[in-house]
């Protein structure tokens, strides 16, 4: 498969804007292929994001694919392919858990029950298939949409969660351990039925949008608009509306306030512990670790390592970034002056070939390489496949890679995103995001004609401030409201918005 867009060079022209090509027919799948080798064949794009915890294998049901069986849920509905529909009831608890910590997703569903802000809506989602996920395809149809889904990637459904989803009458086309023509076949499943045209698209890794511009260009005439949450999805919107490709308005999630702070920082604040931890039982105490990228990402990652008593390094680019973390307590080094004593490595930086074969060959035995950027490109795995390394399967996303004279390294998910790939992301940061998801659907379905053009949009301030508020009645938090005479001072509405757009 040809490498996904970068991170960076919005300006190219249209022709350098790469998708993935779909070679394969959807009546021609592998058979009998093991798990082990459906990693190497996937796309790109469904490796970018999150995987779930237990995503790698699934022994727990038979080898048959899902499109080889006929499924029916207890109403006699078929419109549906999952792993196994008999685990419905397992999955409606995980997502009844999940409830308790989206109270923002929870309160819109409350107001929803005068007014219905989607009625009419028919949204298309292409997004991890979890039980959060679930909270919130149930919060839209609250709010008087119709769902179809399809998974965007191949590791992180949830076949429990999906099968409670099925059985409550979505549309589900996804399942945990997908191959790469199971992947697209899913898509088309979601997109092409007869007799029902969606008018709303929400994507994660812009899959589902490519798929619809390829195939089904024609619906278009009816979408009103397309919601974006990842940093991969939002660059390939950004290069096809230079390239005057975009032909319906679209937001971009991924850029608001309420991702940006939130998702990235407080999240994998907790979540590369818990990743590190399920996978090699690693104790931090006095471990040297590098961090590579002081973003929102890096910040989280360097204050848990920091707190758990890791002796903590960062690499950057950017000189502001490099001064918050000087200023944070963290020494600002070059890769190549700690690559052979550190202990742990993490890239988050967007970038690719941050870790390449050169440092790979230079760490210490035992050293743990692991991601926590958005895409599998920042470690050159690739360059560690060759005959004279040997890979050994350690447990589920744990591999050995092995030098010829004995010294190897631990590598986390094979290179991709450590999180959801090894562990879980807190539910009520997953809140937060896909409450901003929601909003952006409702400001895109009922904006008069005229309001967006065919180009790509933020959130405005109000709304993310919204969310906000939403979340704070979970930790008994109470506002302080301006005066007349403060408001009338600082130049602000007294309900806000209270910072520029520009505020980051």
């Amino acid at each position: 498969m040809e490498n996904r867009i970068g991170l960076k060079g919005g300006g190219k022209s249209v022709n350098q804007i790469q998708f993935a090509d779909q070679k394969q027919e959807f009546n021609k799948r592998p058979t009998k292929i093991g798990r082990r080798s459906l990693s190497r064949s996937i796309s790109q794009s469904s490796t970018d994001s999150y995987g779930s915890a237990a995503s790698y294998t699934d022994s727990s049901d038979d080898e048959t694919s899902p499109r080889d069986k006929q499924q029916k849920n207890s109403k006699g509905n078929g419109d549906f392919c999952i792993k196994n529909i008999k685990q419905a009831d397992f999955g409606r608890r995980e997502i009844e858990i999940a409830e308790q910590e989206m109270p923002a997703l929870m309160a819109l569903r409350k107001r929803a029950q005068g007014e219905k802000p989607l009625a009419g809506a028919k949204v298309v989602g292409c997004t991890h298939i979890t039980a959060q996920t679930a909270v919130l395809m149930e919060t839209l149809t609250a709010l008087g949409a119709q769902c179809r889904w399809a998974a965007c990637n191949i590791y992180s459904t949830q076949n429990e969660v999906a099968a409670a989803l099925a059985e409550g009458g979505f549309s589900v086309f996804a399942w945990k351990g997908e191959s790469e023509d199971d992947f697209w076949w899913c898509i088309d499943r979601c997109v092409n039925l007869e007799g029902w045209q969606p008018n709303m698209i929400l994507d994660d890794g812009g899959d589902l949008t490519h798929w619809i511009y390829k195939k089904y260009p024609n619906m278009f005439k009816k979408i009103k608009g397309i919601v974006e949450e990842s940093v991969t999805g939002v660059h390939r919107l950004y290069q096809l509306s230079k390239a005057g490709k975009l032909c319906v308005p679209a937001m971009n999630v991924n850029d608001s306030v309420t991702k940006q702070k939130f998702d990235n920082l407080y999240c994998c604040r907790e979540s590369i512990l818990d990743g590190l931890k399920r996978t090699t039982d690693v104790m931090f105490g006095g471990k040297q670790v590098v961090v590579c990228g002081y973003g929102e990402v890096g910040k989280g990652c360097c204050a848990a390592l920091k707190a758990m008593g890791s002796i903590v390094y960062v690499t950057e680019i950017d000189p502001i970034c490099a001064l918050q973390a000087c200023m944070d307590g963290f020494r600002l080094v070059k890769l190549n002056e700690v690559i052979r004593q550190v202990d742990i490595v993490i890239t988050c930086t967007g970038n690719k070939n941050v870790v390449v074969r050169e440092y790979l060959d230079r760490m210490k035995n035992g050293c743990i390489v692991c991601n926590m950027g958005h895409s599998n490109t920042e470690i050159d795995v690739a360059s560690l496949r060759t005959p004279e390394l040997t890979w050994e399967r350690v447990r589920s996303q744990v591999d050995h890679v092995i030098w010829p004279d004995g010294k190897r390294i631990v590598l986390l998910a094979e290179g991709r995103l450590l999180n959801l790939s090894c562990s879980t992301v807190p539910t009520f940061v997953l809140s937060i995001t896909a409450t901003t998801q929601a909003l952006a659907l409702i400001e895109l379905y009922n904006a008069p004609e005229g309001r967006y053009k065919q180009d790509v949009y933020l959130l405005p301030k109000k709304m993310d401030e919204y969310v906000a508020s939403l979340h704070l009645p979970t930790f008994d938090a109470h506002l302080t409201e301006l005066s007349d005479e403060q408001a009338k001072y600082l130049g602000l509405n007294k309900n806000g918005p209270f910072k520029p757009n520009y505020y980051r």
